[in-house]
């Protein structure tokens, strides 16, 4: 771990932390909510030593990249705006992007913006979902799900942050990251937070150390840069009427835990086995699903991802 470097970029009007180990044809990594570059960690060290210049940045609103305070500054086009100005700057044409959760929406949006700039895709947990001209995406999910859903609870300003802040930051991140339910997750107004249930001890791929970075990051800059991500979605829903019916041109690996609470969304798994995603991403080339996998699957089965990643990415 002590080898990966440490960098801030200017991007975008921005300014962005990135870690980085490794040389070769480079490999762009993009967390999900609530992580940050360390959600990488293994993949990191695993491909760099297999011969890739490997980077992973905070996103905006995360760790120690910058963070806007205002939830319109965080849309797709902003989010990828950031990611070109990175390769800009680093002087990269083309990357492998491999990406998980929300870094997996992000990776969806780059792709149909900028195909060019894209060698392949390992896309994990998050199926990518074709714009609904009809409906904006929160109404959506509160249509799904009702308003407990925790991307509706989100919505409103300071009401997640005080969910947050009721209860000390390791013990949020445990919340986060050991759950294993794949029922879709609820925030009640009366409960609040504390519905959710944590493991009473950690499972043997997160250690007290990784709680600890994880929860050092999001002491000091709150929880309101990454909540911004749920906050912007209907925005980035108008603003990407333009791209209605686009199709995912680039070669794509998608993989996903068979416990992951995004693999349980009604008639998610249809989708992806039936045809209905092959229609929207023609050149997905391998789904795998992971058995006995949660939500976290890149830190979780750390090896078995990297191995999933590398023996795709070689073929390019």
């Amino acid at each position: 771990m002590e080898k990966i470097e440490h960098t801030t970029v200017p991007t975008n009007g921005i300014n962005m932390h990135v870690a980085s180990i490794g040389s070769g044809p480079p490999i762009l990594f993009l967390h999900g909510f609530p992580e940050l570059w360390y959600s990488w960690r293994h993949q990191l060290l695993s491909l760099s030593s297999l011969g890739y210049r490997c980077i992973a940045p905070d996103l905006r609103g995360f760790g120690d990249t910058d963070a806007p305070p205002n939830a319109s500054s965080y849309t797709g086009m902003h989010i990828v705006g950031d990611l070109i100005g990175l390769l800009d700057h680093l002087g990269i044409e083309q990357v492998f992007l491999v990406a998980h959760d929300w870094g997996a929406v992000v990776a969806w949006w780059f792709c149909l913006f900028r195909p060019d700039r894209v060698k392949c895709l390992v896309n994990m947990s998050v199926a990518f979902n074709p714009r609904n001209p009809k409906k904006k995406p929160v109404d959506g999910f509160r249509a799904l799900f009702g308003d407990d859903y925790y991307v509706c609870r989100f919505q409103e300003p300071g009401e997640a942050e005080a969910y947050f802040g009721s209860i000390d930051t390791p013990s949020v991140m445990k919340k986060f990251l050991t759950g294993r339910s794949p029922a879709p997750p609820k925030i009640s107004k009366d409960v609040g937070f504390a519905s959710w249930k944590a493991e009473e001890t950690l499972p043997p791929w997160l250690s007290e150390e990784d709680i600890n970075y994880f929860a050092s990051k999001f002491s000091k800059t709150g929880f309101t840069g990454g909540l911004n991500y749920y906050r912007a979605i209907d925005l980035t829903w108008e603003l990407m009427a333009p791209w209605t019916g686009v199709q995912i041109k680039v070669p794509v690996k998608f993989i996903v835990g068979d416990l992951d609470i995004t693999y349980h969304i009604p008639g998610i798994k249809e989708y992806i086995h039936n045809g209905g995603f092959k229609s929207q991403v023609p050149f997905l080339q391998e789904v795998v699903i992971v058995e006995e996998a949660g939500h976290f699957i890149n830190q979780e089965k750390a090896d078995e991802c990297s191995a999933h990643i590398y023996d795709f990415i070689k073929k390019f």
